[in-house]
């Protein structure tokens, strides 16, 4: 098979995407310590990942496979902790990856947790977070998932609508007739944290800004929302206001945004002063912090978040005479992102008409639907073995039926790539196996974590047995 290989950048630039890599890289065996695990490494050409060979794991395991460098999820949870301090709040957002071990991982690193459906809390009641150490979100939470969160106790849930709060107090109306051991710890009120749309415009993908006002999320501050939600929950004797919550997108760069999205909440929190004589205890500014995926992309460090947003929100407090709140974020894809891989291996490699080379693997949009979803950028390597051949640009397709099956849509790999490779994409862990699917009934990847050399399994691989027990007909 004739590979078309580009030394020196993409030919038939004026029919390929506007925006592709502009040069190969000058070292396909290279790996930016901004984007891999801290612990990837090349021993003699072939990846590890915690002390583990990849073609090792793949052996055992089969692909695709995630794997998860376990001292890279947890050094991250201790980068926010300590940036942050111990006077704020760190909460893991459980949507970017949820296992019970990586939960357990969470709660001993000190973080809390932020789940935003039933099944999430499970998982983290399961797991042995302690309930006060955590935050329920959702924009239209299931009655039962309300009764759920206050029957064990939730540290906080955060509002979105007035029918949610109207539930609410029909619920703790209805507990506090009952004993008050119905309640949860020790039958205090359930606290409360409006979420508020600050009208932030975040430097992000549409499907994941979430501070305007034209979306689903929160209560608006122009049209005068948030200051009813907050009307509303200390009009209830059940509910207790703790305090606002924010969260202005995902995948952000720029913190400019944070520091306006900050401002206005503590104008909010002013109001609420004014009106009420009621100072808010916690202010929550979300998550959204980006990581990094392809060489050139530049997230802002962790520390300078933090610092960031103490001043910001310390600065207005102190100009408005209100005392500090207690300060809480919520990362997932800052903790989970980087330290998770995908292997696949190389199943056909067709050269089309001298644009480019496909590469198809063994997973797709099953197992990471971000390309096709979002736009994502990705990068990939050849991960079983070193090549000194040319680089060809190259698209990762993946084994569905969809056109719009796309891993990586441009990436560049050696023309020598052939069937039985194994192939690495970086920059995995954050909200591909949530977000996997079944589609045209593939079963899912497994999840392993790696360690010191040791490896364990944290989600098995679906079966054809899996999807077959669900079908009744």
């Amino acid at each position: 098979m004739s590979r078309v290989a580009h030394p020196a950048g993409p030919r038939h630039a004026d029919v390929l995407p506007a925006v592709p890599p502009p040069v190969p890289p000058a070292d396909l065996n290279a790996l930016d310590e901004a984007i891999w695990p801290r612990g990837a490494r090349r021993a003699g050409g072939v990846l590890t990942l915690g002390g583990m060979d990849v073609r090792d794991l793949a052996g055992q395991f089969g692909t695709p496979l995630f794997v998860l460098d376990e001292e890279d999820f947890r050094g991250r949870c201790r980068d926010f902790r300590q940036a942050f301090g111990e006077q704020a709040g760190v909460f893991y957002a459980a949507k970017a990856f949820c296992s019970r071990a990586v939960l357990r991982w969470v709660a001993e690193e000190g973080l809390g947790v932020d789940v935003c459906t039933g099944g999430e809390l499970e998982v983290a009641l399961q797991a042995g977070v302690d309930p006060a150490m955590i935050t329920l979100h959702g924009s239209n939470k299931l009655m039962e998932e309300l009764e759920r969160a206050l029957s064990v106790g939730v540290g906080h849930i955060v509002v979105d609508s007035f029918e949610e709060i109207a539930r609410l107090a029909h619920l703790t109306e209805e507990i506090g007739a009952a004993a008050p051991s119905a309640r949860g710890s020790a039958g205090e009120r359930p606290k409360i944290l409006v979420r508020v749309t600050t009208g932030v415009e975040a430097h992000t993908h549409e499907f994941v800004a979430t501070a305007h006002d034209d979306q689903k999320f929160g209560f608006s501050l122009s049209s005068g929302a948030a200051d009813e939600a907050v009307r509303r929950v200390l009009a209830a004797p059940g509910l207790e206001l703790a305090g606002l919550h924010s969260h202005i997108g995902s995948q952000i760069y720029d913190t400019a945004g944070f520091d306006v999205a900050a401002h206005r909440v503590v104008e909010l929190a002013v109001r609420i002063r004014d009106e009420h004589g009621v100072n808010i205890r916690e202010l929550n500014l979300g998550g959204g912090f980006g990581i990094a995926y392809v060489g050139g992309d530049d997230p802002a460090d962790v520390k300078i978040i933090a610092q960031n947003l103490h001043e910001i929100v310390r600065g207005q407090c102190v100009v408005a005479g209100l005392p500090m709140p207690r300060l809480t974020v919520e990362p997932g894809r800052g903790i989970a992102g980087p330290g998770t891989v995908t292997l696949y291996e190389v199943g056909t490699v067709k050269d089309v008409d001298g644009l480019r080379t496909y590469v198809s693997v063994d997973g797709g949009m099953s197992d990471n639907i971000r390309t096709a979803l979002y736009g994502a950028e990705y990068t990939c390597v050849l991960a079983s073995r070193e090549s000194t051949a040319p680089s060809m640009l190259s698209r990762v397709v993946g084994r569905h039926c969809e056109s719009g099956d796309i891993v990586v849509k441009d990436t560049y790999l050696p023309a020598d790539l052939a069937p039985g490779d194994l192939v690495a994409v970086a920059a995995t862990g954050a909200y591909c196996r949530s977000m996997a699917s079944n589609y045209n009934h593939v079963p899912r990847p497994p999840v392993v974590a790696v360690r010191d050399g040791a490896v364990t399994v944290l989600l098995r691989r679906e079966t054809i047995g899996d999807l077959l027990a669900l079908d009744e007909g």
